[in-house]
């Protein structure tokens, strides 16, 4: 559903279970009462209590799915020894947590650009977090990968997957080390020659490229969209995110959404030995709802749109994470499930149900909300089943034209 980004110098062993803690801590204190939660987001008063218990439970099971150690925006320009001590020390932190088992279940690293500035300083800090980790942990973590920020021209790409193989076979690593790419200049969505290069920019990746992650800020910042306008939900942003989706479907390549900037933060703290006023505590209850509203408002735009994945940069912006998400899928859960029943009865025939016309493309697409609301924790498979008339090994499938055929069969 997202990925945290946080700044290699900080990094350590057990960050996510203290960014698991700050989650709760700031849903405790300004979100603790369901009606009170769902207001200050948006979220329809019925949803209310079942997302809230979904939160939570999320928060104490599995506060951070992915991190992303980040030697890029988040960590700055620094003297060259500066920063090599911290990618060999972030390296060591990996390798501890990865023997205490406090790592998320989805990891990894981006460094700077691969440009001709830059290049040489990203190539070492990835040979040094890379060799340190191993020489340590003898492996690599599960699910990890290399993130490569503002990707222009297939060449960049290419000369990771260069740098990446030589590593490998130095380090004795059996598996390639996948690839995702930063879609967060203007450069990357359509060349000079008013071409889209992205189709190009995952082949030089040769196999490796999971992910594409949009990038707003730096992606409005190259359009000359001045601060105050730079925002998820600009039409700028939705023409960019369009074109990733028409040109990367079919391709295997997830997709992310960017981050929502404001932070969900009081604005008062407490002085040292003394407490908040009645109004200060009020005023940070809204200025933590105000950004609550944003965030929420933002991951529910990416998701409609269909970015089901987005950065988060804040502990506290986990619970509206998780919160959009579930009241998405469980907005729509009684309606879906009605036209996958319907839909799967009569076959390949397609069928009415109300006013919608569903076709066998909308019934993967059915199929597909279903699969991801399970994903997400939203739906509990059990559930699904009982609302569908699908079987387990009916969602294991994946795919309708197989759910069809042993139907017909």
């Amino acid at each position: 559903m997202h990925t945290v980004y946080g700044g290699g110098h900080l990094f350590r062993a057990d960050t996510a279970p203290k960014l698991g803690i700050l989650a709760r801590r700031g849903f405790d204190e300004y979100g603790s009462v369901p009606a009170e939660f769902a207001a200050a987001v948006g979220m329809p008063a019925g949803l209310a209590e079942p997302v809230h218990a979904l939160v939570r439970e999320k928060l104490e099971r599995e506060p951070v799915e992915d991190f992303r150690i980040d030697f890029e925006d988040g960590y700055g320009h620094r003297p060259d020894a500066e920063e090599d001590g911290h990618v060999a020390r972030a390296a060591a932190e990996v390798a501890a947590g990865m023997a205490a088992g406090t790592l998320p279940p989805f990891m990894g690293l981006r460094i700077k650009p691969l440009n001709e500035e830059l290049r040489g300083r990203s190539v070492r800090s990835l040979e040094i977090f890379l060799t340190t980790l191993v020489a340590r942990a003898g492996a690599l973590p599960a699910n990890f990968i290399v993130t490569l920020p503002k990707i222009t021209i297939p060449e960049q790409v290419a000369h990771a997957v260069e740098t990446l193989a030589s590593l490998e076979r130095r380090l004795e690593l059996a598996d390639a080390i996948p690839l995702e790419l930063m879609i967060e200049m203007p450069q990357a969505i359509l060349d000079p020659a008013g071409r889209c290069p992205l189709p190009a920019l995952v082949a030089a990746g040769a196999g490796r490229v999971r992910g594409a992650h949009f990038g707003t800020y730096d992606y409005t910042a190259g359009l000359g969209i001045t601060a105050l306008y730079q925002r998820m939900d600009h039409p700028a942003c939705d023409f960019a995110k369009s074109v990733m989706q028409v040109a990367l479907a079919g391709t295997g390549v997830w997709l992310s959404d960017g981050a929502t900037a404001i932070m969900p933060v009081p604005v008062h703290r407490p002085p040292e030995g003394g407490t908040l006023t009645v109004e200060q505590r009020e005023e940070n209850r809204k200025s933590v709802h105000r950004a609550w509203g944003l965030h929420y408002t933002d991951a529910r735009h990416s998701l409609e749109t269909g970015f089901y994945q987005g950065w988060d940069l804040h502990p506290a912006q986990l619970p509206t994470r998780y919160a959009a998400v579930f009241a998405f899928f469980l907005e729509g859960l009684d309606a879906a499930a009605e036209r996958l029943r319907q839909f799967i009865a009569k076959a390949a025939q397609a069928t009415l149900v109300g006013n919608v016309f569903d076709d066998a493309a909308t019934g993967q697409g059915l199929l597909n909300y279903f699969l991801r609301a399970i994903n997400s924790g939203a739906v509990r498979e059990e559930e699904a089943m009982r609302l569908t008339g699908l079987s387990r090994e009916d969602f294991s499938s994946r795919s309708f034209v197989r759910i069809l055929e042993r139907r017909r069969a």
